[in-house]
């Protein structure tokens, strides 16, 4: 049914969401982000689904953009590109606004994109040996679409620790941002997991989802208006002459004229 992802629900209720590119690492395309909102909007509705687990398969959690859909993005117009942006913006929000819990196995490494999905996770649980990072400014772009949900996970202050310099970040720092809750040892991951996963089926399904929701609201969930203009910025920076140059040199695999 899926070209990228599996979905699975065991006979407790629990569905896990496998990002099923190992061979890219997990890295996200136009065809994923419509995998994931679609799955997102049929887990959304089927009453049989009481938990969500979403991971990757093979050593990475998330890579960020796949690269073939980065090079047909620098070859689009400005108006085009935003509707890509739109589409990673829809699959965010979409899992962002899940009426059930949402936990995060990420069994691996996640930049980019990837952390943005460990950020909208509920709770997030990962391997003590992955590494995260916001790489955008490398190419000379930003965080932008993902920008209101990790945000809104680390808040300012803990994100411009990280998201404006590409540093690479081990799991202890992520803990220590708020981006993950826990970090184990990858052999205690599955135990780690069901240990988020087991209280809430003891809960009633309306009453988590209204608490969720009573959560998203109290805590200032991501407004249409910052989603559209974390867009517009992602946009207008593919337009400027360092994201040519940062995506040429990324293809080109050279050095940017800034790299030091």
């Amino acid at each position: 049914m899926f070209e990228t992802i599996t979905v699975e629900t065991d006979n407790r209720g629990v569905a896990t969401v496998m990002l099923n590119l190992p061979e890219k690492h997990n890295a996200m395309s136009a065809q994923m982000l419509a995998d994931l909102t679609a799955a997102a909007g049929q887990l959304a509705s089927d009453d049989a689904v009481r938990v969500v687990v979403l991971t990757g398969a093979g050593k990475s959690f998330c890579a960020g953009g796949d690269l073939g859909w980065m090079r047909a993005q620098r070859d689009m117009d400005a108006g085009t590109r935003s509707v890509e942006a739109g589409k990673l913006a829809a699959m965010l929000g979409a899992l962002n606004r899940l009426p059930k819990p949402l936990i995060g196995k990420v069994q691996g490494n996640a930049f980019g994109g990837g952390v943005g999905m460990a950020s909208v996770c509920d709770v997030a649980i990962g391997v003590d040996s992955l590494k995260m990072g916001f790489t955008e400014t490398r190419l000379g772009i930003i965080p932008a679409t993902i920008g209101p949900y990790v945000i809104a996970r680390m808040g300012e202050g803990r994100a411009r620790r990280v998201f404006m310099s590409a540093r690479l970040f081990g799991a202890a720092e992520a803990v220590d941002l708020g981006l993950l809750a826990r970090a184990v040892p990858a052999e205690e991951l599955d135990a780690a997991v069901e240990a988020e996963v087991v209280p809430y089926l003891s809960c009633a399904p309306g009453a988590v989802a209204a608490a969720k929701q009573l959560a998203l609201d109290l805590g200032g969930a991501a407004t249409r208006e910052a989603v559209e203009m974390s867009i517009a910025a992602l946009a207008e920076r593919w337009e400027t002459e360092e994201a040519a140059e940062g995506i040429g040199a990324f293809f080109e695999k050279r050095k940017p004229r800034w790299m030091v």
